[in-house]
């Protein structure tokens, strides 16, 4: 099985877990008189939300158009003619599928032969909205994976839609929840099969980092207690967290674990078949994507991307390279792993997306955000080289790796664009024919009359920011624009089809804009870096310089600009409006981070030291003072019209930046709504109606205050 990297489950909660550690106290000020509220489940903020909530969604459902946008994106979200993308295993495309009838969700799967035809005969797993009604459990599907015999799976389900999971088996024979097999307590957890019968685990109830997340590796034998369970590695408390992956294959399987160090650095250790682990003579800063295990010439290759520049005796490997390193003999005597150099992406490219399959490596790539795919195969004339192709997809927009097989030859790609819907293609790697388009999603909006272009804003210090404009072909002068951006944690915004704003907010004449600024990854690690820490006001600059230069373009005005950004992307939106509130209309902020001298002790928040800087530093204190939107917010000044958007459930970055700020601004005196969901976790929304709800406020929101018809 394809590792499951712990830190993108965990990419931007306090969690209430039993025998975890409790956590410091929050680092907030003394004086600071919204504190209480970081109380996630407390009597006395629950009802500070509930009045909220009842004022915001009074004011936005009387609007008509609400419900008219809530009828819009749940008919898209609930539509039978939708892709249902599948994850490739044994031969088999497993699928979670959600509609009106099962809003919770079906688990199911059907044969590779079978999924291409329009309407495949799916074998039913398991249906979650029948097993929280048996339970009386709000159970929310969290993933499977199976064991390599293809008996049993693991499968996650969380409370709500939160990090923390309950794992359990399920008996793929009998096609039921196992009562015999290995079962996890609610924690923020993982679990991964080694074989069919024992499983590597890392829970956070046997021990938590300072970042919530389990820092103890353990083997587990099918048939003894959990008590029983053999601790393989134990990280420290300071670390990010510890995992374990296996990458199972025909040829053999590798077990890996991983100490993340920070939540851009790692150590890696080789499990080797007599229990003990050795650490791989790897750099902090190396990401390892994935292992070819016997792929043909029974060699063992380790694939890895570098974040930094790695030196090895004369040689000097360039950051943001897909390296591909043989294990074997480092294995047999410790010599130096043998490297070649898969891709070396320029200054305006990267290495958006890795994976294997068939002991093959297919890697995601852009230039100047703009996406291809490249396939890497072991093997030329003389059997000791990696060769390469560029697979024939349509070009333009972006082109992603949806699933590849361990166990097989079959690929699953899709290409996209902001206009073009997505269109799956399958890719029998061991012929030599292209892939071939197998499913795509009709269309959700009218995009005969737009048009995407590209342009640069120059930023603060003279770089050039793209970003993408979707709009009406015959605009005539500035109209109401929604700006969007993330910039941080090294994550791209490629091109990609969005029914939401074509249905809500182009089909009306409105401008989409999405800015690729400094702290993402769309140029590659170098992009990442220049706004870490204390260069982070620099993905601000970024963002600002977007802003004006649409302005200057003629394509809006500052009163009809709106911002939108989740996650990082709520801090960014929430600092711009603090640093520019004269350039804009109005903010939409989603599950943010806000106050930033106090987010290491709140959520997940001390994963994040690594990007933004701990603030027990004097001198980063200092710096991120400077932005930290929760400290700057002031009264007396004009601030754009803001509406936050949050869950209770979220575990990662919790409801408290967002209910803090919304608290502040609003005895401040400034025009700010709150909306708070229960369910739905990070995502903020755990079903179709949920999501259809929190898009149809947020649209209806940046239509009235933008002047959008």
């Amino acid at each position: 099985m394809r590792a499951r990297s712990l830190l993108l489950t965990m990419l931007l909660g306090p969690l209430l877990l039993l025998g975890v550690p409790a956590l410091p106290a929050p680092l907030t000020q003394p004086s600071d008189p919204y504190a209480w509220l970081e109380d996630i489940h407390g009597a006395k903020p629950l009802a500070w939300v509930a009045e909220q909530n009842k004022k915001s969604l009074a004011l936005l459902k009387s609007d008509p158009r609400y419900q008219k946008n809530y009828d819009s994106v749940l008919a898209v979200l609930d539509a039978t003619d939708r892709i249902p993308y599948g994850s490739l295993d044994h031969g088999l495309v497993y699928n979670f599928w959600q509609d009106a009838k099962n809003p919770k969700g079906l688990w199911r799967r059907t044969s590779i032969a079978d999924y291409k035809n329009p309407q495949p005969h799916w074998q039913l797993l398991l249906d979650v909205d029948a097993l929280a009604k048996a339970e009386k459990e709000n159970w929310v599907f969290g993933g499977a994976e199976c064991s390599p015999g293809q008996s049993r799976c693991l499968i996650r389900l969380s409370r709500g839609g939160g990090d923390a999971v309950v794992i359990r088996e399920y008996d793929l024979k009998a096609k039921k929840l196992a009562t015999d097999g290995f079962h996890l307590a609610e924690a923020k957890a993982d679990a991964t099969y080694l074989n069919d019968d024992i499983v590597l685990f890392a829970n956070a109830a046997d021990g938590a980092t300072k970042s919530s997340y389990a820092r103890i590796v353990k083997q587990w034998r099918r048939g003894q207690p959990i008590a029983a369970a053999k601790t393989l590695y134990e990280g420290k408390v300071d670390d990010v967290g510890s995992s374990a992956a296996v990458f199972h294959s025909p040829g053999g399987d590798v077990a890996i674990i991983t100490r993340s160090v920070s939540f851009f650095e790692s150590e890696y250790f080789y499990l080797r078949p007599d229990g003990k682990i050795v650490k791989l003579p790897l750099p902090l800063s190396a990401n390892l994507q994935g292992v070819t295990v016997g792929a043909r010439h029974e060699l063992t290759h380790l694939i890895v991307t570098l974040r930094d520049d790695w030196t090895r005796k004369n040689e000097k490997l360039k950051k943001g390279a897909l390296i591909a390193l043989t294990l074997d003999p480092f294995l047999k005597n410790g010599a130096m792993m043998p490297v070649q150099v898969l891709y070396a992406p320029g200054p305006r490219a990267s290495v958006e997306q890795v994976a294997i399959g068939g002991g093959d490596v297919f890697a995601a790539i852009t230039e100047n955000v703009i996406g291809r795919v490249e396939q890497f195969s072991w093997g030329d004339v003389d059997g000791d080289q990696w060769v390469s192709q560029t697979l024939a997809l349509p070009k333009g927009g972006s082109a992603s790796i949806v699933s590849t097989d361990d166990y097989g030859p079959q690929t699953y790609f899709t290409q996209e664009s902001y206009l073009t819907p997505p269109t799956l293609y399958a890719y029998n790697s061991s012929r030599d024919t292209p892939p071939n388009a197998i499913k795509s999603l009709p269309a959700r909006f009218d995009a005969s009359g737009l048009v995407t272009e590209q342009f640069e804003a120059v930023s603060k210090d003279g770089t050039k920011i793209p970003y993408f404009v979707t709009r009406p072909k015959t605009l005539h002068g500035p109209a109401p624009t929604v700006l969007y951006g993330y910039g941080g944690f090294e994550v791209s915004l490629t091109p990609a089809y969005s029914a939401n704003f074509g249905r809500l907010w182009l089909s009306h004449g409105g401008i989409y804009v999405v800015a690729n600024i400094r702290g993402g990854g769309e140029f590659g690690p170098a992009w990442y870096d220049a706004a870490l820490k204390t260069h982070r006001q620099r993905a601000y600059d970024d963002f600002a310089a977007v802003a004006v230069d649409l302005e200057k373009r003629g394509l809006t005005t500052p009163t009809q600009l709106g911002i939108m950004g989740g996650s990082n992307g709520g801090l960014l939106v929430s600092t711009v409006m603090t640093q520019i509130p004269d350039k804009l209309g109005a903010v939409v902020c989603q599950v943010p981070l806000i106050d930033m001298i106090a987010y290491t002790h709140i959520g997940a928040g001390a994963s994040w030291v690594g990007e933004y800087g701990d603030p027990a530093d004097p001198k980063l204190r200092d710096y991120i003072l400077t932005y930290s939107p929760y400290q700057n917010v002031k009264a007396g000044v004009k601030y754009p019209p803001v509406f936050f958007v949050t869950a209770t459930s979220d575990d990662r970055v919790t409801p408290a930046h967002a209910r803090k700020m919304a608290a502040k601004m609003e005895a401040q005196g400034h025009d700010v709504l709150f909306y708070e969901n229960t369910d739905g976790g990070h995502a903020a929304a755990a079903d179709h109606r949920q999501a259809a709800e929190m898009w149809g406020l947020s649209f209806v929101y940046l239509a009235q205050k933008l002047g959008l018809k």
